[in-house]
């Protein structure tokens, strides 16, 4: 690279430095905390001081705990239906809007269903919780008159699951039918005109230019949403769990949560946190290089 080029290019360098700051004091530097899933660890004594070191007692500790497999199961059951309808949901809507032909409507849907999307968990957990209510709530009203009994959707170890990742479709599909908008808006029109001549129908376009125009969107980011299949979503759990929903909701993150921070167990909580960052790592390289294999991407 040359001097030119350096100089030509400074502002742009300038412009991430912030971020890249950022970045590295609130990602990098507390990595070292990791050392504390190896120690006996006592804050009083501070990070580097002269604390009792345990090797993998605290991994130990937590794989035989009654309640992990069940925790485990929860977070792989509730983020592979997130990740799988996360990708269904988005690319269905993102072909009925296109199919639209009145653009007022079309802009319309598209900008109700994107909203959501920019309120957080702690907004959406307080109408959640107000709508689905067992009691009052304007779901179980609209089940009565229909003659249904009512349901206690954030109550019922049955319902939980199912009710978290509706929810969280509901709030993100918007944002993912408009990527997948944008890859049907690259699809070349000559496609459809010719398609048209030859007597091709709508479901034809659809199936035979549509769909294979998205292919390569879809691929990748199917592939790259691998690597988030531990996180099953904190804040929203957070919100809206109770402890006679822990049996079905109880994710790795709220257990850490609830393990370090009210129980004070440090050493434990982060042999957790440490255990998945390391299946995360494991996913996200494997989930890069199909990634690269299929779709031709690369991050550099």
């Amino acid at each position: 690279m040359g001097t030119k080029q350096i100089w030509r290019e400074l502002p742009l360098h300038l412009m991430i430095l912030p971020g890249l700051i950022l970045v590295i004091l609130f990602s990098y530097v507390p990595m070292a905390g990791i050392i504390i899933a190896f120690q006996k660890f006592i804050p009083a004594k501070g990070l580097f001081g002269d604390q009792r070191w345990i090797g993998l007692d605290n991994f130990d500790y937590v794989m035989n705990l009654p309640s992990f497999n069940q925790i485990l199961w929860n977070t792989l059951f509730i983020s592979s239906l997130k990740l799988i309808l996360g990708l269904l949901v988005p690319i269905v809507f993102a072909i009925l809007l296109n199919e639209l032909k009145n653009e007022v409507i079309k802009r319309s849907v598209q900008t109700t269903i994107y909203l959501p999307y920019f309120l957080s968990w702690v907004v959406l957990g307080g109408i959640l919780i107000d709508i689905l209510s067992p009691s009052n709530g304007i779901v179980n009203q609209l089940l009565g008159t229909l003659g249904i009994e009512k349901i206690f959707f954030l109550g019922d170890n049955q319902w939980f699951p199912f009710t978290l990742v509706s929810s969280d479709i509901w709030k993100n599909f918007g944002y993912g039918t408009i990527v997948y908008l944008a890859a049907i808006t690259g699809i070349d029109p000559g496609l459809y005109e010719s398609a048209t001549i030859d007597g091709a129908n709508r479901w034809h376009k659809m199936w035979y230019i549509t769909i294979p125009g998205m292919r390569m969107v879809i691929v990748l980011l199917s592939v790259l949403s691998l690597g988030q299949l531990l996180n099953a979503g904190f804040d929203q759990v957070f919100n809206l769990y109770s402890p006679q929903v822990y049996e079905s909701g109880d994710i790795l993150d709220t257990f850490v949560y609830r393990i370090g921070l009210l129980d004070a167990q440090y050493g434990v909580a982060t042999a957790v946190g440490l255990f998945k960052s390391l299946v995360s790592l494991i996913l996200i390289s494997g989930s890069y290089f199909v990634a690269y294999r299929f779709a031709k991407y690369r991050i550099f």
